[in-house]
């Protein structure tokens, strides 16, 4: 049953993007931008514990702070279980009142693909429709003989990530080889029994076995000759009973099954626990699906029907982050790979086993190409699949394709309308690499939107928007333009309950339980105006970096390729992306002798003006007839010639075909000791030297934190530098940027990476000239201005002052008006005016302890006062003082009221005016239209964090000062004592002993800028 017709959802997602056509100047919708570059949030809900007023109240305040779109999960994680069965009817009732909610209130939501925060499991998938290894039992026997004996059951493997066990099998086929030790190395992983969770294992998950040895189809002493696979299967009855004259020689039997991974929903609410459906079967899909996502759009679609039609509610699937792990077999596994690679793989299944038939290098290749068909039936049967399910009911999909994933990142992120990374708060998992990945997918399918899960972790109510202002920044320099801050616990338990609910200790609270909501709203609306400027155009980037062909595989640049910082790395000057063999065989052409990819829509993404080889001696005939169609229409690639191909499929014929395309295309098989072009048709080949040097390592899946399939990433910038082409960017103090254009103007973004302020020089590879002017567009107050510039040959220079940590658009914009005049010089200071002094008039809520008036003669830090009321405050602080003011010791148009040191957000009020909030440096507002001579009323209000308060709970003479019981059912609603003033579910795993500072801090000052003569 569709909700909305399908054109609509595809035009909704992208309009969002590109110039607008409508009429509507890009300025202005800088200025206020539109609602579709809201940022989101993680919407949990624990396990059963779900309010309907409590609902609303999220949504209406997740609408009133700039909250535009949400991601639905519900979970089990650190909190009793609650009253309301997931998939109950009232849950179902509950889930369309949010729906109906967010319609109301123009929020969009997401619905993960199933319960829990990964994949899609529940207690209505059946073991044989869910996820399956092949698994194997091992009998010895000796001939000649008769055999009359009952095998044993394979064993169903189990580990930290499969560990629902269930009796479950069916038998697949019963092989009898010579007796042999196992000689397949790291086979969990080579047969995708195990795939370890890389963001946190690391390991080497990213680039293992996708380059398997040179195989020469000669039999070694430790492997089995084909001809002595013996398949009995049609000799073993349903009950395991198999009966065979033995021939001559010691034979060992595998009874080879299907049964299940153990995979389940996690960390899924109780009634929703149940197994992973199979990720190679569109059917298993199909169940699945009916009975949880299906089964809610029909509950929205016949229950309480919409107030009106609305763009809005429900819009999106969403598959999370790939915890599920892997598996290797379905019940038609050898059929489809019969299909895709063309010949029979029963009598290679010893492979799975660890023995090798033929030779290990030909068992490795049947591995290699059975990774590759389950790569294809995951992306066929399971992602695809839930796109063709999703646009049938109007919805479109959003994928986190990293982590566990037995397939290639990029293909399986390729799927996706969004494709979705994730970033940890600082001192977390470094997860730079699914930012990477996310980004190369939509830089090179020309996909408007990269979303990430934003700043998870297990913070404890340590961040505020100031702390995540450079993480916000390196988002948006790495190609992220929608950011879903995990996580917005829902909040069922009443606004008496604060900061309330949490998911377990996970996630930097964003949530309307936080002390600073009410003033969040400023940051998102900065989140906003650098979302919507980042969804213009296209990505520029320079470097196209082709993965490897095997699977699984993790996109890695050179490491070189990023600044060298060990977490929050960020872009050189010439930027790159990643790109599949499957993307680049199905959609790659050459466009003025760049590569680009024609996207389902027909239109294009980044064009790149080269192409890196891995460094890996294998390739298929069918991934180098594409390189050398490229190169032909004018295409420059840097790389080595392959050398054979990775898999079976052809075998021997198809090692011969590489070779001697290979050798067509380089002249010839060994380097050249100096780097080397070559011209090619149109294009060029670039080889040689040290930067193109082979890593036969990679050969055994070298385990190694540092990505070395690649060429360095200085070689690369040499090679691009004797062509001609300067860095994109280059900046004289540490700025970090992004780089957009359209068919209007050229975007950077550029933010300083310091907490210093800063006046660099930086240096723009697009030309001020030819009608494009600098401009710079002010993020944090929509305000845009002229800038003044040096035209060069081959770049713009321009020198800019940055407080601490700010940020500016750059934007070139072609235009035949006339632009303001820009002032002399872009760099300036700031002057005091005058100084507001104490005493201040401070008043704190009583409610969480503070006094309601109290006098600070001058500023200070709440946690160096006294009172234990104000020592371990948390939450709003109102101070209140006035000052004189006179018009002609203000020289210049703009007076600014500089806050000094603020702990942590303010808003500013000056005679009755709201003159917005503070919450990143330069720490001030401008007071120009608020402002008269004489007297004025100033009044500040000032938020920390929920720490001190949590602390000071938790002191001996604070514990059990009162009795909660809750009317909601948790903890089988029974009256227990708690702390004096908060509750919330993370209180018992706070680590924190002291508080942190807090308050208005100063000096607060009447300043003014003042032009840098120099610096």
């Amino acid at each position: 049953m569709t909700k909305y017709p399908l054109p609509l959802t595809q035009l909704l997602l992208f309009l969002v993007t590109s110039s607008p056509a409508n009429g509507v100047d890009l300025e202005d919708e800088f200025k206020n931008p539109p609602d579709a570059a809201r940022p989101g949030v993680y919407w949990y809900f624990m396990d059963g514990n779900l309010d309907r007023e409590a609902m609303t109240k999220d949504l209406e305040s997740m609408k009133e702070a700039g909250i535009g779109n949400l991601i639905f999960l519900e979970v089990n994680v650190g909190v009793p279980r609650g009253p309301v069965d997931f998939m109950s009817e009232p849950w179902q009732d509950l889930f369309v009142h949010a729906v109906r909610e967010a319609e109301r209130l123009e929020i969009d939501i997401t619905l993960g693909s199933g319960p829990g925060w990964s994949g899609s499991g529940g207690p209505w998938n059946r073991p044989e429709n869910s996820m399956q290894h092949l698994v194997y039992s091992e009998t010895d026997v000796s001939g000649p003989s008769t055999l009359d004996q009952v095998l044993p059951i394979p064993k169903q493997r189990t580990g930290p990530f499969h560990k629902t066990l269930d009796d479950w099998f069916e038998d697949v086929v019963v092989l009898a080889i010579p007796k042999s030790a196992p000689v397949i190395d790291d086979l969990d992983r080579k047969a995708l029994y195990l795939r370890n969770p890389f963001s946190i294992w690391r390991g080497g998950e990213s680039q293992a076995y996708v380059d398997p040895p040179i195989a020469n189809g000669k039999g070694s002493t430790d492997a089995i000759p084909i001809n002595r696979v013996v398949n009995l299967t049609d000799q073993m009855d349903k009950d395991g009973r198999l009966k065979w004259q033995v021939l001559n020689g010691d034979w060992t039997i595998l009874r080879m099954a299907r049964r299940i991974t153990g995979s389940s929903s996690r960390p899924a609410p109780e009634s929703g626990l149940g197994l992973e459906c199979d990720k190679f079967d569109a059917t298993a899909l199909d169940h699945h699906y009916a009975n949880y996502c299906g089964k809610l759009i029909e509950r929205i679609n016949r229950q309480a029907p919409s107030i009106r039609e609305s763009e809005h509610g429900l819009t999106t699937l969403h598959i999370d982050s790939w915890e599920m792990g892997s598996q290797n077999w379905t019940d038609h596994f050898a059929k489809e790979f019969q299909n895709v690679c063309g010949y029979d793989p029963t009598l290679y299944l010893p492979a799975y086993a660890g023995r090798a038939v033929a030779s290990e290098a030909i068992a490795e290749r049947f591995l290699w190409d059975m990774r590759q068909v389950s790569q294809e039936l995951i992306l066929r049967n399971h992602a695809g699949h839930l796109k063709k399910l999703a646009r049938r009911d109007g919805l479109t999909l959003s994928i986190e394709p990293y982590d566990m994933n037995p397939a290639s990142d990029l293909d399986l992120g390729a799927v996706a309308d969004v494709p979705m990374c994730e970033f940890w708060a600082l001192g977390f998992y470094d997860t730079t690499y699914s930012c990477v990945e996310a980004t190369s997918i939509a830089h090179v399918l020309g996909k408007p939107i990269v979303a990430a899960e934003a700043f998870t972790g297990r913070t404890q109510y340590r961040e505020h928007p100031w702390s995540m202002k450079s993480m916000t920044d390196w988002a948006f320099c790495m190609g992220i333009n929608r950011l879903v801050y995990h996580t917005f616990a829902h909040k069922p338990l009443g606004d008496d309950f604060r900061p309330g609910m949490t998911m377990g200790p996970y996630g930097t609270h964003w949530d309307r339980g936080q002390t600073f909501w009410p003033m969040v709203g400023d940051y998102h609306q900065y989140v906003s105006r650098c979302s919507h400027l980042l969804r213009q155009g296209t990505g520029v980037a320079d470097i196209l970096y082709l993965t490897p062909e095997g699977v699984p595989h993790i996109f890695r640049p050179p490491h070189t390729a990023l600044d060298g910082t060990d977490v929050l790395a960020d872009g050189r000057g010439f930027r790159f992306d990643g790109c599949s063999p499957k993307m680049l065989i199905e959609r790659a052409e050459v466009r003025g002798k760049r590569i680009a990819f024609r996207n389902d829509e027909g239109g294009y993404g980044t064009e790149y003006r080269i192409m890196v080889l891995p460094l890996i001696e294998s390739m298929t005939p069918k991934l180098l007839a594409k390189i050398e169609s490229l190169i032909a229409d004018g295409a420059t690639v840097i790389g080595l010639p392959p050398r054979r191909s990775p898999s079976l499929v052809g075998f021997p014929h198809c090692d011969e075909e590489v070779k001697s395309l290979a050798t067509k295309i380089w002249g010839g098989l060994d380097a050249p000791e100096t780097t080397t072009s070559i011209a090619y048709g149109k294009g060029t080949l670039v080889w040689g030297g040290t930067s193109t040097t082979p890593l036969p390592s990679l050969n055994q899946g070298e385990r190694t934190e540092k990505p070395t399939q690649y060429p360095d990433y200085a070689s690369t910038a040499t090679i691009l530098d004797s062509f001609g082409l300067a860095e994109d960017f280059a900046s004289d103090h540490p700025v970090r940027f992004i780089h957009r254009r359209d068919s209007q103007r050229d975007i950077y973004f550029v933010a300083n990476q310091t907490s210093e302020t800063i006046h660099p020089t930086m240096k723009f590879r697009t030309l001020a000239n030819a009608g494009k002017a600098p401009m710079r567009w002010d993020p944090l107050t929509g305000e845009t201005r002229p800038l003044v510039f040096t035209s060069h040959e081959d770049h713009t220079t321009i020198e800019l002052t940055f407080a601490p940590r700010q940020s500016f658009f750059i934007v070139f914009a072609k235009t035949g008006a006339d632009l303001p005049v820009a002032s002399k010089t872009n760099l300036i200071r700031s002057e005091t005016l005058d100084e507001v002094s104490g005493p201040w008039n401070v008043a704190f809520n009583p409610k969480w302890g503070g006094p309601d008036d109290v006098v600070f003669d001058a500023l200070q830090d709440w946690t160096e006062r006294p009172e234990p009321g104000i020592r371990y405050y948390s939450g709003i602080a109102t101070y209140r003082n006035s000052f004189n003011y006179d018009p002609a010791n203000q020289p210049s148009e703009k007076i600014y009221l500089d806050l000094g040191t603020v702990h942590d957000i303010a808003r500013v009020r000056l005679n009755g005016e709201d003159l917005g909030v503070v919450w990143c440096a330069p720490w001030r507002v401008d007071l120009s239209s608020a402002v008269s001579p004489g007297s004025n009323r100033l009044e500040i209000e000032v938020a920390n964090r929920w720490r001190n308060r949590l602390i000071g709970d938790r002191l001996p003479e604070n514990a059990k000062m009162r009795t909660v019981q809750w009317d909601s059912g948790l903890l089988g609603g029974e009256p227990y004592k708690t702390g004096r003033y908060t509750f919330s579910t993370l209180l018992g795993q706070l680590r924190a002993k002291e508080p942190e500072p807090s308050g208005l801090l100063g000096p607060v000052r009447l300043v003014q800028d003042r032009e840098l003569d120099g610096r």
